[in-house]
């Protein structure tokens, strides 16, 4: 049976753990800025994805990659030697998508804001196509009682 409040609690100390110890440094001169935004643990507790970001050019997100993957063991072993768990789960390092996300995600709004003013634009110098109200007026109470009486 999988736990997953147990599963989220270890998730958020393993990305507690590997953020303090990346915080603290690793010897490898390949690590740029990087930012631990989620770890994702499987219902069984023995894989933990770890999301990261990385503020640079694409050859020192790539060079970060190469940095956190070649630094995995140590990394697994520090959060096995803070965790106090049977099986310490495998790390995975998956780059985070998420600044390319939210690039695209402002693109789009600044497209809609451009659309909307287009649209209010036109809406402001537009006429109605038919009657200024299209509906029909309320009836009078005595002409709805005045027509019941005739049928």
């Amino acid at each position: 049976m999988v736990d997953h409040a147990r599963a989220a609690r270890l998730a958020d100390r393993i990305r507690v753990i590997i953020a303090e110890r990346l915080d603290r440094g690793l010897r490898d001169p390949r690590l740029g800025f990087v930012t631990i935004t989620d770890v994702r643990v499987t219902g069984d507790l023995q894989h933990a994805s770890v999301f990261y970001t990385v503020l640079g050019t694409d050859e020192e997100r790539a060079s970060t990659g190469d940095a956190l993957r070649s630094a995995t063991g140590m990394l697994r072993s520090e959060v096995g030697r803070q965790l106090n768990v049977r099986l310490v789960p495998t790390l995975e390092f998956i780059a985070d998508a998420l600044p390319e996300n939210a690039g695209h995600i402002e693109e789009l709004l600044r497209e809609a804001r451009e659309r909307d003013a287009a649209v209010a634009g036109i809406a402001a110098t537009a006429n109605f196509a038919g009657d200024a109200d299209p509906y029909l007026p309320a009836r009078d109470a005595d002409s709805d009682d005045s027509e019941d009486d005739d049928a």
